[in-house]
């Protein structure tokens, strides 16, 4: 795959590029590809970031329903 590199880039733009990838919970290197992808390619289905998966699951209950029971011990080598 190559690589890319971008020089001489105003601080209000790599300011903003590090708002969204903060915002979209992934690097700045991975927003700035998406971007590039988007304007180049299209917009394709967006696949959410690890983070924004997280995000969107609904509230399943309180913690203590997730709670595991009594586990067995076993022997373990090292």
């Amino acid at each position: 795959m190559a690589q890319l590199l971008v020089r001489q880039i105003e601080d209000k733009v790599v300011r903003k590029l590090k708002e969204l990838a903060g915002r979209h919970g992934v690097s700045m290197e991975e927003e700035h590809r998406r971007i590039l992808r988007e304007a180049l390619l299209g917009s394709a289905v967006k696949r959410p970031s690890f983070k924004e998966a997280l995000l969107a699951m609904p509230d399943a209950g309180n913690d203590e329903d997730f709670e595991r029971g009594p586990q067995r011990e076993r022997p373990v080598e090292l």
